[in-house]
């Protein structure tokens, strides 16, 4: 009959593998649109990535598909750089979101200058989430943007032309906002395949 050994002995004379439990870090947050997480691979935005939003023209709601992801990170004292907006933010309807003001910056850039100010802002670590509307972007230059989103471990978004979605990109993560009807389809997604049904956007605030 063998002999009982405790577990404490074999741990102090070594010959027990103690395992450590993991603590690795998420790799999505939340997008705040529940149809939206369930869709996407992981439940949300990639973190430390880039994911391209494709729209047909500006003021068709494409803010409020982000909102309750800056709302978040703003909530919790992160900051949110807005790099080349085509319009001057309206603070009324930001703070109806939930978004604190005190924790959004705007830069004014256009061209080469506005890529080169979201690849800085990416790459320093110190931002929550950067939003960019680059007027013109190659492969090369949304490779650069992916790499830095990935350097600073940031939540990249890029709004860009509808027209942009039959050229490839180098994006974790690319969707089409649509607003007759309101809809998101998911054109790409790392990790998954995109789903062939869009994603109604009604009632999204």
């Amino acid at each position: 009959m063998s002999s009982v050994v405790s577990l404490d002995h074999l741990l102090d004379a070594r010959r027990l593998w103690r395992g450590q439990r993991s603590t690795a870090a998420p790799s999505t947050q939340p997008t705040g649109h529940a149809a939206l997480d369930a869709a996407l691979p992981g439940g949300g935005w990639p973190i430390a990535a880039l994911s391209e939003l494709l729209i047909a023209t500006t003021g068709i709601g494409e803010l409020r598909l982000l909102w309750p992801t800056l709302a978040r990170l703003t909530t919790r004292g992160e900051r949110v750089v807005l790099i080349a907006p085509p319009y001057l933010p309206f603070p009324p309807a930001w703070l109806s979101a939930g978004v604190d003001l005190r924790q959004l910056s705007l830069v004014r850039a256009m061209g080469q200058e506005a890529l080169w100010a979201a690849e800085q802002c990416l790459r320093s670590g110190s931002c929550g989430a950067v939003l960019c509307w680059p007027q013109q972007a190659d492969d090369r230059s949304l490779r650069r943007l992916q790499v830095a989103a990935e350097t600073g471990q940031t939540l990249a978004f890029a709004y860009r032309p509808l027209r942009e979605s039959v050229n490839p990109s180098p994006a974790a993560l690319r969707l089409a906002i649509e607003s007759h009807p309101a809809q998101v389809r998911i054109l790409k997604c790392r990790g998954g395949l995109a789903p062939a049904r869009p994603i109604s956007a009604m009632g999204w605030h």
